[in-house]
């Protein structure tokens, strides 16, 4: 299939190029910072900006299937800028006949009171599907991968904070996924004709908290932590906290905080385990092999 991956410069996307064109699949990779010395030979990058529509000329011409792994998370405006620029891939897509589009998405538990990054995050899923392709969306909680926000986050701590008073939300559920088994759904689903039109959710065989996961983290760098959770800490401290803790860029670190009082673990209804099965990577791997390519 000629494949286009619409952020193919990201912590997904670049690793979603090289598994499609290992694949043998034509590959298109668009980015604002797109170049050949960017992607491995035999990939096409197309360089532009979704902001920019006079930059998009040909984006989707006799593309068959499109990734779509924008997200807005550096601007304050997000929820603005992923509305817009959904609304306008959706627009291109359709016009050039575009047959399935992919949209990696956050799983989010339950659907009301969502974080502002969580309620984007269904916005754009909503946009997209008004367009005239097939629309596949597949819902992760934690990526664990050497450059995820969400992991680099859980690193840092165990890193800078032996002794942590944390958020309650540290024992929320969630359900990671390691980063090569994302990718592998991501790939598989291409063959999986069932998928189209259809919603799922991604995780990893086994359900964590993010207080497990820290002490996970920290156990495999040879280290102890100890966390006491503080209940009075809301959301919005969390994220001032997570400024003085972690070197990810805080108007990322501040959505993810909030996006961590929601439970994220997969409903066994959408797990996309039971219609594109993988030899899934248990947590403890990942972790490791992350911490390893860190």
């Amino acid at each position: 299939m000629r494949v286009l991956v619409v952020g193919a410069t990201g912590f997904i996307g670049q690793r979603l190029v090289r598994a499609l064109n290992d694949a043998g699949h034509d590959v298109v990779a668009f980015s604002r910072s797109a170049s050949e010395e960017s992607f491995p030979d035999g990939v096409e990058p197309f360089e532009g900006d979704l902001g920019d529509p006079d930059s998009l000329d040909g984006l989707c011409d006799d593309i068959d299937v499109a990734y779509y792994l924008i997200h807005s998370l550096t601007s304050e405006n997000f929820a603005e800028l992923d509305r817009r620029y959904a609304r306008r891939f959706a627009d291109l897509a359709s016009a050039a006949g575009v047959d399935r589009v992919v949209y990696l998405s956050g799983i989010s538990g339950d659907e009301e009171n969502l974080s502002p990054h969580l309620a984007s995050r269904r916005e754009v899923e909503s946009v997209l599907a008004e367009g005239s392709f097939d629309l596949t969306v597949l819902r992760a909680a934690v990526i664990i991968g050497p450059e995820s926000a969400s992991f680099r986050i859980v690193n840092d701590l165990t890193d800078r904070l032996p002794l942590m008073l944390v958020p309650k939300w540290v024992r929320t559920p969630c359900q990671p996924i390691g980063v090569d088994d994302a990718i592998s759904y991501l790939v598989a689903l291409l063959d999986a004709d069932e998928t189209r039109g259809e919603t799922y959710d991604i995780g990893g065989p086994s359900v964590w908290s993010y207080e497990s996961l820290l002490k996970l983290t920290a156990a495999e760098k040879g280290k102890r932590v100890f966390i006491i959770p503080v209940p009075v800490m809301t959301p919005g401290l969390s994220s001032h906290w997570l400024r003085f803790t972690t070197d990810v860029q805080y108007a990322i670190a501040r959505p993810l905080a909030e996006s961590m009082r929601n439970p994220v673990t997969v409903d066994p209804a959408m797990d996309l385990q039971d219609v594109v099965p993988i030899d899934q990577t248990p947590i403890k791997d990942a972790v490791r092999r992350s911490l390893m390519a860190s």
